[in-house]
């Protein structure tokens, strides 16, 4: 997939359909000049549905359709016959689309299975005939009711990254590189840009057959967590991993310092993170002999387990996956 191609964020206009209305027709035949109510109800106006598609990975399809509207329903006729409904539209987007209103900010709802259906603005209700309105005081009601008007408004698609485990860490540390190296020779990787950023999603193998999904979310700067750099744009897919995996440079000026920065910008910008299950690897190992590790280590004081690794030299990797796979499962 192009790296260009990448969306997402988008907003909408969507108008649902207006219900027909219902019908006020008294039955007339040859014989029979005065009979009674006949009028079929309105037709239920188009539903706009969001609907879950795990086939897809962004939400470019919507970019530049900024308006969306359903089919209003047709109106009811004589002999009883109800109106057709108007036909409802269905937004197929990606696993991890949040549907947002975006004038209250409220949340309509998630989208996080294959074929999961969200109504998002619901279609009129068509009105009642005027069968519905007959009374032992009036036989011949020479009214119906109109059909409700559909509902409209901007909404906002978020799509959130799915994946087991979450790299955090600055843009040096080395989490592109590390993906690389964990996911197969041919990793299902896609370049997805957000402006200078480069976020990958990547399929790491694991033992019998097994295997997860990471992903390398775009690093983090101090300050993102108040819209510093591109801040919220990708601290919200960190939202969507079962595991955090901090990485933090072997050549890092302050191995804790550095942590508290990554870990205090998720903190600000959602508590719940620091939830997770999380652990924390000091990246670029290769530049480093056992000796050299071994004088590190106590000057080493994180909170959460960590290991040494290097994805240039492989060292360590099969341990990571190893303890990733213990986290997930947990």
């Amino acid at each position: 997939m192009a790296g260009s191609n990448f969306i997402d964020y988008v907003k909408i206009h969507l108008t649902s359909g207006n219900g027909g209305a219902g019908s006020a027709h008294l039955h007339r035949a040859k014989y029979i000049p005065k009979g009674g109510p006949d009028g079929g109800d309105g037709g239920r106006g188009g539903h706009i549905i969001a609907r879950g598609n795990e086939q897809m990975w962004t939400l470019l399809h919507l970019k530049y359709r900024k308006h969306i509207r359903a089919e209003n329903g047709t109106n009811g006729s004589k002999n009883h016959s109800s109106g057709k409904e108007g036909r409802d539209v269905y937004i197929d987007v990606p696993l991890g689309t949040v549907v947002k209103d975006a004038e209250t900010g409220e949340t309509f709802g998630e989208i996080t299975e294959q074929n999961q259906e969200l109504i998002i603005k619901k279609g009129g209700r068509g009105g009642l005939g005027n069968d519905h309105f007959k009374s032992p005081t009036n036989q011949t009601p020479r009214y119906a009711q109109p059909g409700e008007e559909g509902e409209e408004g901007w909404v906002i698609l978020e799509l959130k990254v799915l994946a087991d485990v979450g790299l955090v860490g600055f843009p040096n540390a080395g989490k592109s590189t590390l993906l690389s190296a964990l996911s197969a020779a041919k990793p299902e990787i896609a370049d997805y840009p957000f402006t200078t950023l480069v976020p990958n999603l990547g399929i790491v193998a694991y033992r019998g057959y097994q295997s997860f999904a990471m992903a390398d979310i775009p690093g983090i700067i101090e300050g993102a967590s108040d819209g510093k750099g591109l801040g919220h744009r990708f601290l919200r897919h960190i939202e969507r991993n079962a595991v955090l995996l901090y990485l933090i440079p072997a050549d890092a000026d302050d191995i804790n310092a550095e942590f508290e920065i990554l870990r205090n910008e998720l903190k600000a910008f959602n508590p719940e993170l620091l939830h997770k299950e999380q652990m924390a690897v000091i990246s670029k190992a290769d530049m480093l002999d056992e000796q050299m590790m071994a004088e590190m280590e106590p000057s080493i004081n994180l909170p959460i387990p960590y290991m040494f690794i290097s994805a240039v030299s492989q060292y360590n990797l099969d341990s990571l996956k190893d303890e990733l796979w213990k986290l997930m499962n947990k």
